[in-house]
């Protein structure tokens, strides 16, 4: 999605990029086997034996089976996935929010790293690091040209090491040297501001295992900066999702006790559930974050004005928490039609002696359900349509055609609920917002960023904030709702 439009996207160094899964914490049952197709594993082993004798060089046992399994999953659905031992690596720190480097928010600019935000705490941040600091170097590598992914890597390593950074700082027209010491960091999903008085912002950016409480604890902070909000604005633009818990105990902040969350339906018993607004089905180890913020706010959450902020980039874990709020009836949606990944993904360790958090070796995950809403709406390929359309700047939606939603992606899952319709004006908007994107990628570059979420040039967060006031907002006149398109075989 992001990747698609780097003028809107920020990378968290470290932090996987894309619609993530919402992780189940079930596990599937391992002593279901099917039936072996004998006359199909007789041709793969055939196969296995001709490239071992006939290729043209050399070729290793070990990775011919792990393609092959790759290979297998990777043709059900765009979310099941194979994960070796160093994808593993990487889901595990995308999921838990935790990742070894310096901490810092980048995005890309005139083909240097810029520093977006450094992350509270962590070693950037006590090194000096300002936001709007250009990364020149990193180590003895130039960093002119190099891509964001690039730049991630070289930032990482293991804890204890050092990084040395070339940065140039425009507001003292200077550059120097910092040296900084890598260590485990914890990312922030969850931000908080009082954008003006009686109106907060909360903005979760993935849902991770510290998302809960970290909402709990900055929340609590805004109601005890301003004790009488009158409105609140949950912003889950881009958030790709996460894990599925933290979902339910977001939507159950702010929802009646023990109401219906989310669904899902699947071929196993495990795939079949219902999870309602209780901390019976998010609460960890017996652990409720939730419970001193009720204390806290009197209860005021499930009470106080709200309005959710969506777009294209909404994907999985924060469209169950955005249809479950609508469906109850609980806020007003704006923006745009979300992502669309509506399916539940289990995720194993191939070895039965190990969990998931302490897998030695590589793992599957596995597309085991279909999410639904509350009132049994299937998210798959068709995502949350919000009660108000809003376009991301006052001069329109330039560029959401270029951002690949679920039913862009190739062998997507149907939703399971009627018809796909194939949209014939689909790539006609795309061609005239690729037009665009290249028009603005030739100004400078500070006139090309769109606003930073939650800062006063924030176009779709005062929208939210005159909703909430009872004012008329500036409803977008070319957004319609997206139908499921047909998939690819």
């Amino acid at each position: 999605m992001g990747q698609k439009l780097k003028i809107a996207g920020l990378l968290s160094v470290g932090v996987l990029a894309g619609a993530l899964a919402s992780v189940s914490l079930q596990t599937v049952a391992r002593g279901t086997l099917a039936p072996l197709p004998l006359e199909e594993l007789q041709q793969l082993a055939a196969v296995f034996s001709m490239i071992k004798s006939n290729y043209v060089e050399p070729v290793d046992e070990k990775k011919l089976i792990t393609d092959a399994i790759a290979g297998m999953v990777s043709g059900l659905d765009p979310h099941s996935v194979y994960l070796d031992k160093k994808t593993l690596k990487d889901f595990n720190e995308g999921t838990t929010g935790k990742f070894v480097g310096v901490g810092i928010e980048i995005s890309q600019e005139d083909g240097l790293i810029k520093v977006v935000s450094p992350i509270e705490d962590s070693p950037a941040f006590r090194a000096g690091l300002k936001p709007g600091d250009l990364i020149v170097k990193i180590d003895d590598t130039p960093v002119k040209g190099m891509t964001l992914n690039e730049g991630v890597k070289r930032m990482r390593g293991e804890p204890d090491t050092k990084v040395v950074l070339g940065i140039f700082r425009k507001e003292e027209t200077r550059t120097f040297s910092v040296t900084i010491v890598r260590e485990v960091i914890k990312t922030q999903s969850v931000k908080t501001r009082l954008v003006e008085p009686g109106y907060g912002w909360v903005r979760i950016s993935q849902f991770q295992e510290r998302t809960v409480a970290d909402f709990a604890r900055k929340v609590e902070d805004l109601y005890k900066q301003e004790p009488k909000l009158k409105g609140l604005v949950l912003d889950l633009r881009n958030d790709p999702g996460g894990y599925l818990d933290a979902a339910v105990a977001i939507s159950a902040a702010f929802l009646p006790d023990n109401v219906t969350v989310v669904s899902a339906n699947g071929q196993l018993a495990e795939s079949k559930f219902t999870y309602k607004a209780s901390p019976r089905y998010y609460a960890r180890h017996g652990s409720d974050p939730l419970k001193r913020l009720e204390q806290v706010t009197l209860g005021a959450l499930k009470k106080i004005p709200l309005v959710v902020l969506v777009n294209e980039g909404s994907a999985s874990a924060s469209e169950i928490v955005a249809g479950a709020l609508q469906d109850h009836q609980r806020a007003k949606l704006l923006g745009s039609q979300t992502f669309g990944k509506g399916s539940v993904q289990t995720a194993v360790c191939l070895d039965p002696a190990f969990r998931m958090d302490n897998c030695p070796t590589a793992a599957l995950k596995l597309t085991t359900s279909r999410y639904y809403t509350p009132s049994g709406r299937s998210i798959q390929a068709k995502g949350i349509v919000p009660d108000v359309m809003i376009d991301e700047t006052e001069e329109g939606n330039l560029f959401a055609a270029l951002r690949t939603r679920e039913a862009d992606l190739g062998k997507h899952l149907a939703s399971g609920q009627g018809a796909e319709v194939k949209d014939a004006t689909r790539e006609k908007a795309r061609e005239e917002a690729r037009k665009r994107l290249e028009d603005e990628m030739k100004k400078p570059a500070a006139e090309r960023q769109l606003p930073t979420y939650g800062s006063e040039k924030d176009f779709q967060l005062q929208q939210a904030l005159l909703q909430l006031k009872g004012f008329p907002v500036l409803v977008s006149k070319t957004q319609v709702e997206r139908s499921e398109e047909k998939k690819e075989n």
